[in-house]
């Protein structure tokens, strides 16, 4: 099942939030001066009332100012402590929000490249933007401002309700029958209020998601005059997260009066009981005069905790996405020999590094795709010496690339072995084989950055010189004379300023600057014109000599000299071959060879 999927329904629970807490630790200097901060401010906020208690007895019941430059002083100093507390607790918070943000991002950004090829098969990329950015974005402005208030406020609480038994026990205990009141009512709050946030939440990496293909797909969008189908889809989105954001906002518009009705009348039944109390000489008008500003002044912290208590309740969600995500198992991994001897991804010891020669060969391997039962390649056996042209051919859809997926190891085989110089290249770790191979795809990638930086990807040591030498070789410096800056030219996003021609040339100048052991081409120059694909093919003779080439090609003409034709189909090979071996089977390479040469002949005779 994928991960967008999945539905999460628990309630409140203390192990969702202590996937957090590795992260939190890395600040808890910072975070620790925070909290001490925040509880010196409450301490302040409970001791305010206690100095207008003793001002109104010694000054203005008494009808004296001695000692009134004593405690003007000592109120200032309060004040000042106070004001400097929430200066440096509130810097302590953005750094924390800060820094705690870009750590989950980054930890979510290293644990992506991680992930097996099959996780982005499944995976949109709207869902990961979503968890990447706005869901760690919600967790740290959670634990550096919203955690940090109800603190405040939980201090703030307790420190008064023991204020107030220390000055009137009886009428504390009117104050505090509010307490039970408001945990009812956050008991039955808490599932709704947080259940309509993680619709939002699932809604919303839809329309993250939308938004991408949106952007993505703008030029197919126009030319398919499909603008008002997509708008009316994306109106469809916006209403379901307005219905459920309205929801989750109509139970918290409910929660909080509530807690503000309890809150009021508890104040009102103080005020009049305290009141009658003073007129029988039984409290001090001070003493009054303090719990009036405790009872008053609580409501605001009882509400807030309200308030932030269901903001943590909505943020569950969100840690349960991230955490969701950081626990994705990657499905293709290297022992733990593996990694102790050649490293991994981010600390590789190329010094144990083998070097690798070519020889690939598969041996009673079976396959079949982690979503599907029926095997793809069942008992195969097929050996690849080094520097062997492997060309795969079939119709679209057929399933060419599995075999390369497999020799490549982004797929590993269900049964049997893939040997790569004679070991099973699980024995090795996988930085190693992807180190050496050179992949051009279909639709290649280019980096926002300039064209010497998309193919210095290749070889991030390379010279300028050598750059320009590969260019050369594939005659991407075609391309790049064309561009106004040279090398220094802009390829823009993807690669978007580019055609898709010119953006396979510069790819494959990339993957000959890594110089590999392995190259594959996937239909590398099925968007090329016919003159430059024959430089390419010129050049492509010379650059795969002694290196072992896997050619998946839906054009037959350019794989004829292959020294193995692979043929698929329906996920299956059905015949292999040289070229004049299989024509000479008169099997479906026979027909399907023929097939597409009558075509391209017609297609010549028209133009």
């Amino acid at each position: 099942m994928r991960y967008e999927e999945q539905e999460f329904t628990k309630s409140f629970d203390i192990k969702i939030w202590k996937k957090v807490l590795p992260f939190i630790m890395n600040f808890k200097g910072i975070l620790f001066m925070v909290i001490a901060l925040n509880l010196f401010c409450a301490l302040a906020d409970i001791a305010l009332p206690l100095f207008q208690r003793y001002a109104i007895d010694n000054f203005i019941e008494e009808k004296t100012l001695s000692g009134l430059g004593v405690f003007a002083a000592a109120y200032a100093v309060v004040i000042g402590l106070q004001a400097l507390s929430v200066i440096f607790f509130t810097r302590g918070s953005m750094k924390i929000e800060m820094r705690l943000g870009r750590d989950m991002k980054k930890a979510c950004f290293e644990h992506l490249q991680t992930l097996s090829f099959s996780y982005y098969n499944v995976t949109p990329v709207g869902y990961i933007l979503a968890r990447v950015m706005n869901d760690t974005n919600k967790i740290a402005g959670l634990v550096a401002w919203n955690m940090v208030d109800m603190l405040w406020a939980s201090s703030y609480v307790i420190g008064v309700f023991i204020a107030m038994l220390l000055l009137n026990w009886k009428l504390a205990l009117i104050v505090m029958l509010i307490v039970p009141a408001i945990a009812v009512l956050t008991v039955y709050f808490q599932n709704r209020i947080l259940n309509w946030n993680r619709k939002v939440r699932k809604i919303n990496s839809r329309i993250t998601s939308a938004y991408n293909e949106g952007i993505m797909g703008a030029k197919t969008s126009k030319t398919l005059v499909i603008e008002e189908k997509n708008a009316g889809e994306f109106q469809e989105l916006t209403q379901e997260m307005r219905v459920a954001g309205v929801r989750a906002a109509r139970l918290s518009a409910i929660y909080l009066p509530l807690v503000l009705f309890f809150s009021s009348l508890a104040t009102a039944v103080v005020l009049a009981k305290g009141g009658n109390m003073v007129l029988d000489n039984l409290l001090m008008i001070g003493t009054l005069s303090a719990f009036s500003s405790y009872a008053v002044g609580i409501f605001e912290p009882i509400q807030q905790l309200a308030r932030n208590l269901a903001e943590v309740i909505s943020v569950q969600a969100n840690i349960e996405r991230v955490a969701g995500l950081l626990e994705e198992e990657p499905k293709i991994t290297d022992t733990p020999e593996v990694i102790e001897k050649y490293g991994d991804s981010f600390e590789p010891k190329k010094e144990n590094w083998e070097e690798l020669k070519g020889d690939i060969e598969f041996k009673d391997v079976s396959f079949h795709y982690p979503d599907g039962n029926e095997e793809v390649l069942s008992h195969f056996n097929l050996k690849i010496p080094a520097g062997t042209t492997v060309a795969i051919v079939g119709e679209t859809g057929a399933g060419k690339s599995t075999l390369v997926n497999l020799a490549c190891r982004f797929f590993e085989p269900t049964g049997g072995q893939i040997l790569i110089d004679g070991r099973d290249y699980r024995e090795r770790s996988q930085l190693w084989l992807h180190s050496n191979i050179g992949y051009v795809l279909q639709n290649p990638h280019l980096f926002s950055g300039t064209v010497m930086d998309n193919i210095r990807y290749g070889n991030l040591e390379a010279t300028d010189e050598q750059i320009i030498a590969a260019a050369k070789a594939v005659s991407a410096d075609q391309v790049v004379e064309k561009l106004e800056k040279g090398y220094q030219s802009d390829v823009g996003e993807g690669g978007d300023m580019l055609s898709t021609g010119e953006k396979q040339l510069i790819s494959f100048a990339r993957a000959v600057l890594a110089d590999p052991r392995i190259f594959v081409l996937d239909e590398a120059t099925s968007s090329i014109d016919t003159q430059t694909e024959q430089l390419i093919q010129n050049a492509t003779l010379q650059l795969l000599e002694g290196r072992t080439s896997f050619l998946i090609a839906h054009r037959l003409s350019t794989i004829r000299q292959a020294d193995v034709i692979l043929v698929v189909k329906d996920g299956r090979i059905i015949e292999q071959g040289t070229h004049k071996e299989l024509l000479k089977k008169k099997g479906y390479y026979h027909d399907l060879y023929s097939k597409q040469f009558m075509e391209e002949s017609a297609q010549r005779i028209l133009a």
